[in-house]
């Protein structure tokens, strides 16, 4: 009698594991990753470490796929190579921290684009200077330099607050204006 119980209730398990598993695979696209890789991270959240045979075996992946799977997720933090004395074999362990997940790639994803816009605005305006400063040009491309020129200044705006949200992400300082509530519903 206990044998079928437990067989019901490891039916259950798997069941409510494959709930999770399969919505953290369709929503995984927000890190910029695939279905697939997204499921292989799903997979791992619920295993305490996992080496490349297992995770092949468990998700029936192609060796390539697997590997770049595993590489994007490490690229953005959601896993992490774990070294195991006496095994020759690579363990991976899935970051189980949203919070972490959320800040490492959101951060990293927001100070790139601060980054290259900023740096384009910059490129942008010295080639404007050079019009301004240019008495043979009409007074047309003048007027439409200055026109772009106020409206790349306004865009800094955008991206000097995208670098403060940044940094108060990094510091946790964004806690103390949107705190995390344990066991929130």
């Amino acid at each position: 009698m206990a044998g079928s119980k437990d067989e019901m209730a490891e039916g259950k398990l798997e069941q409510a594991k494959g709930y999770v598993i399969e919505a953290i695979a369709e929503t995984m696209d927000v890190y910029g990753v695939t279905p697939s890789a997204g499921k292989l991270y799903a997979t791992m959240y619920f295993e305490d470490q996992m080496n490349l045979d297992e995770m092949r075996k468990e998700l029936d992946m192609s060796k390539p796929s697997m590997s770049t799977s595993v590489r994007k997720l490490q690229e953005i933090e959601m896993v992490k190579k774990k070294f195991q004395r006496g095994s020759r074999k690579h363990m991976y362990a899935a970051e189980k921290n949203f919070f972490h997940t959320f800040m490492s790639y959101f951060c990293q994803m927001w100070d790139r684009e601060a980054k290259m816009n900023l740096e384009a605005v910059k490129q942008a305006e010295f080639e404007l200077d050079a019009i301004f400063e240019d008495e043979h040009v009409s007074e047309e491309l003048i007027e439409e330099a200055r026109q772009i020129y106020h409206q790349l200044n306004r865009s800094k705006t955008y991206y000097r607050w995208l670098e403060r949200l940044v940094a108060s992400i990094r510091s946790e300082e964004i806690y103390e204006f949107l705190p995390v509530y344990p066991n929130y519903e």
